[in-house]
């Protein structure tokens, strides 16, 4: 940002997006398909831990090669070009891969079709919006917002580029996850009538110390938007196969556990109850100070959803459906039916309503920017999920029941909670400008 003009990267962006829009470079083949002898190229913004999965996910599918990388963090800019370049020998690809320290940089690129962004949650909106500004098609991990304000953005600057957007909310490109969707839609327990969900703690103010800023990160290009605080190694730590770095526990980062796990099963939720363009109307936290799960949310037909430990030590993360004739468990490890245990792999009768069919949530990806389409977690669909998240936070801080609109996005009769949908923005950045 500060090697570059705000207003001159949109002045260039804004045109290079109307052609872009209109005529993609890789869809130049005609009827929305890349020619058999065309590539998408990529560019990866953010190059930490989680990245690993993307190169391997995204740059296996046949149709991609890695052209750029951004980071802030030199040792894992470096680290990724290396793995980025071996990728791209593996599949028989000859390709310079360009490192940048600033993502509109990276952006600028007219021959860069898609990014891939995997910066903390901080980061997400801006780039998103600016991605989209340049005409790039955009995948983007989970949670896709930090606030629901600024998934709304991104949103709007999605749909105003017409840009291919998926969330990285992958349990929607599994056969269990799909498979309990399918049971519940199709009445195989009854009627719904209460959904437990088990994540983690809500999010929590930031209150580790001060370090020296390890020498390669640009901590101030880090914190980016922001407010500002010091460098901790929990935030982010050097070794990139260590632990998981702990930013996402903390506010103006991250949202806890109830966002980093919870856009995974707070989205398995919304799915089965076909809630992807809405959301619950009632928000209960738990009565008692500085508890961790016991919030409670309501949707309009009465469907309760709660945020509880549901299952035994060794259950992890999932999903648990209680309907009037029976019940369902579901998590990366199980698919669980009861009475009927049967159920679990029971084949769907052909007269039954089916959902979106994904196998292979990378590829879903690619395909969906061939056909010009929406894949399976589309933009809308990741911003409602990430909203549910963040009013979850918003209700445990506040202590106090809301009333949400899912229409309007804003709560009922609440000021100061709407001031939470958004948060304050550092220097001069501005997602709101798409």
């Amino acid at each position: 940002m500060n090697k570059m003009n705000r207003r001159n990267f949109i002045g260039k962006t804004a045109m290079g997006a109307a052609v872009v829009t209109v005529i993609p470079r890789h869809v130049l083949g005609g009827n929305g398909f890349i020619a058999a002898n065309d590539k998408i190229n990529l560019g990866f913004i953010g190059t930490g831990k989680q990245v690993g999965t993307l190169l391997d996910g995204i740059g296996g599918c046949k149709e991609t090669v890695t052209v750029a990388a951004c980071d802030v963090f030199n040792s894992k800019l470096n680290m990724f070009v290396e793995a980025a370049k071996s990728n791209n020998t593996k599949k028989s690809i000859d390709a310079k891969i360009d490192s940048y320290h600033y993502y509109r940089e990276l952006l600028e690129r007219k021959d860069i079709d898609a990014v891939v962004i995997a910066t903390p949650d901080h980061w997400h909106a801006q780039i998103v919006v600016d991605a989209a500004k340049a005409g790039k098609d955009i995948y983007c991990e989970k949670p896709m917002a930090l606030t629901v304000a600024e998934g709304r953005a991104m949103v709007n600057a999605t749909r105003k580029y017409d840009r291919v957007f998926q969330t990285g909310n992958m349990q929607r490109s599994w056969r269990d996850f799909r498979h309990a969707v399918e049971l519940v839609r199709n009445g195989y327990i009854g009627e719904i009538t209460e959904i437990n969900v088990s994540v983690g703690e809500p999010i929590k103010q930031c209150d580790l110390p001060t370090q020296p800023v390890p020498e390669g990160l640009d901590w101030n290009e880090w914190v980016g938007p922001s407010l500002f605080r010091g460098y901790h190694e929990d935030l982010a730590p050097l070794d990139i196969n260590g632990p998981w770095a702990w930013w996402r526990g903390y506010r103006d980062f991250g949202g806890g556990l109830v966002t980093d796990w919870g856009t995974h099963m707070f989205d398995i939720a919304q799915w089965a109850l076909g809630m992807d363009d809405s959301g619950p109307v009632q928000f209960l936290p738990p009565r008692e100070p500085g508890k961790s799960h016991g919030l409670t949310m309501i949707y309009a037909n009465g469907v309760r959803v709660n945020h509880k430990l549901w299952g035994g030590p060794k259950d992890g993360n999932g999903v648990q459906f209680i309907g009037t004739d029976g019940k369902i468990e579901v998590s990366r490890e199980f698919l669980r039916t009861f009475p009927n245990e049967k159920l679990a792999k029971a084949v769907i009768k052909e007269t039954d309503k089916r959902v979106y069919f994904s196998d292979n949530h990378y590829q879903d990806w690619i395909n969906a920017i061939k056909k010009r389409s929406k894949p399976i977690s589309d933009v809308e669909v990741g911003h409602r999920t990430a909203s549910v998240c963040n009013i979850t936070n918003i209700a445990y801080e506040l202590q106090r029941p809301l009333l949400w609109d899912p229409k309007a996005e804003k709560f009922t009769g609440d000021d100061w909670a709407n001031m939470m949908l958004s948060r304050p923005i550092r220097g001069k950045w501005d997602f709101t400008n798409y």
